[in-house]
């Protein structure tokens, strides 16, 4: 059944209220009552579509995250298929940097703790490197795809950023972990 054009125009002033919301607060200072009052819609407009913040904040990075996927599979290498995996690995790494330079106060809202675990993304990146350690002939490719994907929680990477560790610098150390794949 297609969205009622009242609802597709309250779906996107929520979102867009809550996407300015994240950046300029951060997903933890930010209420559902900040988040309908900024969007100009009552709570329980609010509450009928997103049940809590990290409901929004999912439904804020699915697009994004949606785009990084279908460059894994069907983009151009090394992010997409044909490179050597460790390549394939650097590539996701800048990616996912970019993903957490751009929004880190929404993935840290879907992302807290063991919730991180459960997210379709998380389980779609797992999957990813675990290919790619496979590829690559790792001993346990399962053990290692989590270990590779540790360093990129949001809380790791801003409390790296908050102490003036710049982006660059740290996807380039992340590339210089993925070389270790190569071995």
């Amino acid at each position: 059944m297609p969205e009622r054009a009242d609802a597709a125009r309250n779906r996107a002033k929520i979102l867009a209220a809550a996407e300015e919301l994240f950046t300029t607060r951060g997903a933890a200072e930010v209420t559902m009552e900040d988040i309908a009052r900024a969007a100009g819609v009552g709570r329980g407009t609010l509450y009928r579509r997103y049940p809590d913040r990290a409901s929004i904040a999912v439904a804020l990075l699915d697009e994004h995250e949606r785009r990084l996927q279908e460059s894994l599979l069907r983009g151009d290498p090394p992010l997409g298929p044909g490179a050597p995996p460790s390549e394939r690995l650097a590539a996701f790494y800048e990616a996912m940097v970019g993903l957490l330079e751009r929004h880190a106060p929404l993935v840290l809202g879907t992302e807290v703790g063991q919730s991180r675990f459960a997210t379709g993304a998380y389980g779609f990146w797992r999957t990813h490197v675990r290919v790619l350690a496979a590829e690559a002939g790792a001993a346990d490719p399962d053990v290692l795809a989590d270990v590779l994907l540790a360093p990129l929680a949001p809380d790791l990477f801003l409390h790296q950023t908050s102490r003036g560790v710049s982006a660059e610098r740290f996807a380039a150390t992340l590339r210089t972990l993925a070389g270790l794949l190569a071995r």
